[in-house]
């Protein structure tokens, strides 16, 4: 396996978009129409590529696996939730090829955006998981995230995991 983790360029963004669209087909497929639905533009991705940091893992020069990691604080984040730092970052857009999906990528993407947040330099990583079977909830569990709370947000339920960093 040629599988190598970097930072994604604007050239990336269809490729991207195209991944995210895949596994939200096959979220859709296996749990019915529901937030995790939404197919995914190349111009958003554009857009996060240019405002944050977006990770790709490439095997073979194909895009596997994509992160995006932000300082701002998304919509859907409470705070009061998570262990109180000077320097959070966000943990968005996650996905896996479905066909590479438990082979092990997810846990590197991970391991690499705590070395990303290391560096920042950050404090925690901090993300929202579905609380249906939909979420990744139970992943980011095994990958040593610690589940801080639980809430609906916009009718949304919604997991909230972190990883201390320092």
């Amino acid at each position: 396996m040629s599988f190598a983790i970097e930072a994604a360029g604007l050239d990336d963004a269809g490729a991207i978009a195209a991944l995210q669209t895949r596994v939200a087909e096959r979220l859709t497929d296996q749990h019915g129409i529901g937030h995790w639905s939404a197919a995914v533009t190349s111009q958003s991705v554009a857009r996060a590529i240019q405002s944050s940091t977006v990770l790709v893992g490439r095997d073979g020069g194909a895009i596997v696996s994509t992160l995006r990691l932000v300082s701002k604080k998304p919509w859907a984040i409470d705070p009061a939730y998570f262990t109180r730092v000077r320097h959070p970052i966000y943990l968005l857009s996650m996905a896996v090829e479905p066909a590479r999906q438990r082979a092990g990528l997810g846990r590197l993407m991970l391991e690499e955006a705590a070395a990303v947040g290391r560096r920042w330099p950050g404090d925690a990583i901090r993300l929202d998981a579905y609380n249906h079977p939909a979420g990744a909830g139970p992943f980011y569990a095994k990958c040593g995230y610690r589940e801080v709370g639980r809430a609906t947000y916009r009718g949304v339920p919604l997991s909230y995991y972190e990883m201390l960093l320092r």
